[in-house]
């Protein structure tokens, strides 16, 4: 009979409870600790946490309207003196992706830091799919046997493909909390596919929005929507009220033909700069491996993407830009960004990061 591997290996055991490996540690609401939500626009009031407003969301597909309550790029932010952090989370449903991690779709991950010098303390998932609740926490400062108490600035990352009804927080007893340190450049909005959702990161805060966000110091909105962005006017009317300071496109792979994305993709960016003459747009065609009569259409639709870019050109637009999705990746190593053809692993998500990061500092440091 074989053994469970967490009986051979200890360190795949699921960790002890929080009150057992931290035996000061006291409990808070997210409403109590007074920690800032960002990313999303509903934080948890009344249990509810949303990337959307809900009164948007009958206008919208079916996709949009459950997604939206998909926390992708949600981020829990705030200084804290403590030793130790922890969570208790309460997910909103209990399901299996064959080709993503619980540790991405339905896990959270602690970080410890700011900008270029955050590391990741710890990833906190359920142990099984139909699993609601779980718990986990690390060290955030030396061990107690040399204390060393100041502040630190702490990050929690939120389920990518998953939502939440509840998150509480865990520190020492005697200690607190108190505000993050500001990000040092402003709001940069995502809005597209499955890819930009975060799909098929193996934890939660290595989506490329969310790697951006660590490395640069700077805010994000997540408004990736698997298999569901189209386009559609009301979500573009909605960017404009998120104050972005940079606004990312990125939606190809969710046009169900390149007809339609031909029909949306002008009008789409159009809308958003109508409202905000100034805003830098960074238009990415889909960074994935084509094979067969994908490769045509991957073709068609970069041609459209690029078309829109040059379009804005000739109307004297000076802040639009494009990134090539094919050369995001070196060519002897494509294979290996990819889950399944389609969707980055975390390799694919850092090479992505990587390839947009130059421009997005040019364009925040103005």
């Amino acid at each position: 009979m074989l053994k469970p591997i967490e009986r051979i290996d200890h360190n795949f055991a699921v960790g002890a409870p929080l009150e057992k490996r931290f035996p000061t540690i006291k409990m808070y609401t997210l409403e109590e600790s007074g920690a800032e939500v960002c990313g999303l626009y509903r934080k948890g009031e009344g249990g509810v946490f949303c990337r959307l407003p809900e009164a948007l969301l009958p206008k919208l597909s079916d996709g949009i309207s459950s997604l939206a309550y998909h926390t992708a790029g949600g981020r829990i932010r705030f200084k804290t003196d403590s030793p130790f952090v922890g969570v208790k989370v309460t997910l909103r449903s209990g399901f299996y992706m064959r080709h993503m991690p619980l540790s991405g779709s339905s896990g959270c991950d602690i970080y410890v830091g700011r900008g270029a010098g955050t590391y990741h303390a710890r990833m906190c998932c359920p142990v099984a799919a139909d699993r609601l609740e779980y718990e986990d926490g690390a060290f955030v400062e030396p061990p107690p046997e040399v204390p060393e108490r100041k502040l630190r600035d702490i990050t929690i990352t939120l389920p990518l493909y998953n939502g939440i009804t509840r998150i509480d927080i865990g520190i020492d007893k005697d200690s607190r909390f108190e505000k993050p340190t500001p990000y040092k450049y402003g709001r940069v909005v995502f809005y597209g596919s499955s890819i930009t959702q975060g799909g098929c990161a193996s934890r939660s805060g290595n989506s490329y929005d969310g790697l951006i966000s660590r490395r640069l110091d700077c805010d994000v909105y997540n408004l990736g929507f698997s298999g569901s962005a189209r386009g559609e006017k009301e979500t573009a009317e909605f960017i404009v009220t998120l104050d972005p300071k940079v606004f990312v496109m990125d939606y190809d792979h969710n046009a169900p033909s390149a007809e339609h994305l031909e029909n949306t993709h002008e009008p789409y960016f159009r809308t958003v700069r109508a409202a905000l003459p100034n805003l830098p747009v960074i238009f990415i065609s889909r960074p994935n491996i084509r094979v067969g009569e994908g490769i045509e259409d991957g073709k068609r639709r970069r041609e459209i993407i690029l078309k829109t870019y040059e379009n804005a050109l000739k109307d004297g637009d000076r802040n639009v830009y494009f990134i090539d999705g094919d050369e995001m990746f070196p060519p002897d190593e494509k294979e290996y960004c990819f889950v399944d053809g389609a969707h980055p692993n975390d390799l694919g998500f850092m090479y992505m990061a990587k390839a947009i990061e130059p421009l997005l500092i040019k364009l925040l440091s103005k």
